[in-house]
C-alpha cells in the first residue's frame, strides 16, 4: 500500500471495532499475516482478537531469557486456552551465557549498550523470525498511549524494518477498554512482566523504531 492508501485505511479504520480492523488486516495478505507478542499486560487481548479471526494464525515470541516466572506461566495459559500457534524464537546466546559474558543488563543510563543488548536478545531473533515466517501483514498490540515514539503512529503503517503492513488493532485503545475486553471474555492478565531491554516504559527496544533495523549489523 502506498502513502495515500494507508491514509484512507486510516480514516476508514478508526470507526472499526478492533476485530473488525484485525479482519480487514487478514484480508490484505490471506496467509501471510502474524501477530506478535511479549506476553506483557493486556497481551491476551490481541491474542484472542487474532486467533477469532483466525484460529492457526502464527505467534511470534521472541522469548529473550529474562522473563520472570509469571509471564512464562501466563504465556502457557494463554498458549494452552487460545491454542496458540506460537512461534517461539531465541537469541543465540541464553540469558546466563550472555551475563557471564557482558555483565548485567544495562541500566537506564546507558543508552548505547541498551542498543546492544536489545539487539543481541531481542532485534536478532525477532528478524531472523520475520524472515523465517515472512509474513506481508504484522499484528501488533501497539497503543498510542504506551509512549511518544508511539503517539505519531496509526492503525495501519508500513513498516521500514521488515517491510510489512503494521496493523494495531487496539491503538486507540485505553486501559478501561483493555480492562473491559478481558473481563467480557474472561481472559486472564500478568502484571509482573519485565522487558529488560527497554529500562523504563517510556523507551522502545528497537522493534518499532528507526534505529532497530540497523542494530543487528551495526
Amino acid at each position: 500500500m502506498n502513502a495515500e492508501q494507508i491514509a484512507a485505511a486510516n480514516a476508514t479504520l478508526r470507526g472499526k471495532t478492533p476485530l473488525e480492523i484485525t479482519r480487514w488486516a487478514l484480508a490484505q495478505a490471506p496467509g501471510r499475516a502474524l501477530v506478535s507478542t511479549n506476553f506483557r499486560p493486556y497481551e491476551a487481548v490481541i491474542l484472542h482478537l487474532a486467533v477469532s479471526a483466525q484460529p492457526d494464525i502464527p505467534v511470534l515470541w521472541v522469548d529473550h531469557g529474562y522473563n520472570r516466572p509469571a509471564t512464562y506461566r501466563h504465556a502457557e495459559t494463554l498458549r494452552s486456552r487460545l491454542h496458540l500457534n506460537l512461534k517461539p524464537y531465541l537469541p543465540r546466546l541464553s540469558a546466563a551465557h550472555r551475563d557471564a559474558v557482558h555483565g548485567p543488563i544495562p541500566g537506564p543510563e546507558d543508552e548505547a549498550g541498551l542498543q546492544r543488548f536489545s539487539a543481541q536478545m531481542k532485534l536478532e531473533p525477532f528478524q531472523r523470525g520475520m524472515r523465517e515466517l515472512a509474513p506481508r501483514v504484522w499484528i501488533t498490540a501497539l497503543r498510542q498511549v504506551q509512549n511518544p515514539n508511539r503517539a505519531g503512529l496509526d492503525i495501519v503503517s508500513h513498516d521500514p524494518n521488515f517491510g510489512t503492513l503494521k496493523v494495531s488493532p487496539l491503538f486507540y485503545a485505553t486501559d478501561a477498554d483493555l480492562e473491559q475486553y478481558l473481563a467480557a471474555h474472561n481472559l486472564p492478565n500478568e502484571w509482573d512482566y519485565f522487558d529488560p531491554a527497554k529500562a523504563d516504559e517510556k523507551r522502545e527496544c528497537g522493534l518499532h523504531a528507526s534505529w532497530g533495523g540497523k542494530a543487528v549489523s551495526a
